[in-house]
């Protein structure tokens, strides 16, 4: 007996497809198994990736979220914002709202519905993340894509006091479920001793 294909699998295939066509053009590149990839579309595999692994269950929208948490971020870059916390800020969440607003488009084209496409603007805007299990496990998500990723770029941008402060905060915004994932992290030693004081400095 030959099986039925599932279309809300095809339905998510094919919009996970189209946003990473969406990155596929950001002109800042990485290395990534000796072949040279588009950041925001490896960033985006590795945080959906993530994401499947802290909830097994998770829905169409949280994978969604995850894929286009910073779809086409580069188009804004920080440095059109003031400098200092505070424009910082301002261009944190004025990013989340575009990726919201940039996704919504090719989730409508896609098919899903007005409810659904509601849902993935709120993971990735971490809306009421304090009492949100689905917007916890997204923000999980992005702390260890971010620490498996860009401690390095942080020491050497920062040095190893401000990265401490600066890895306190990460590590407070997560769970105790995601903070147990990052004994599990191919870190260097010097990586991982940053993590440890940033642990017990918080």
């Amino acid at each position: 007996m030959t099986g039925t294909a599932d279309p809300g699998a095809d339905r998510l295939g094919g919009a996970l497809a189209a946003i990473d066509l969406a990155n596929a053009d950001d002109p800042n590149r990485l290395v990534v198994d000796g072949r040279s990839r588009p950041k925001e579309q490896w960033h985006a595999e590795l945080m959906t990736a993530w994401v499947r692994r802290l909830d097994p269950g998770a829905t169409d929208e949280q994978l969604l979220a995850a894929r286009a948490h910073h779809l086409r971020r580069w188009e804004v870059p920080r440095q059109d914002y003031p400098a200092g916390r505070a424009g910082y800020l301002r261009w944190r969440r004025d990013q989340k709202t575009r990726h919201a607003d940039l996704v919504a488009v090719i989730l409508a084209d896609a098919g899903y519905s007005e409810d659904q496409i509601a849902r993935v603007g709120q993971i990735i805007r971490k809306e009421h993340l304090a009492t949100d299990e689905q917007v916890q496990v997204h923000e999980d998500a992005l702390c260890l894509t971010f620490l498996e990723t860009q401690l390095d770029d942080l020491g050497a941008q920062l040095g190893p006091e401000k990265a401490v402060e600066v890895l306190a905060k990460t590590l407070a915004k997560m769970s105790s479920t995601g903070r147990a994932q990052i004994s599990g992290l191919a870190l260097e030693n010097g990586q991982r001793a940053l993590i440890e004081r940033a642990g017990a400095s918080g």
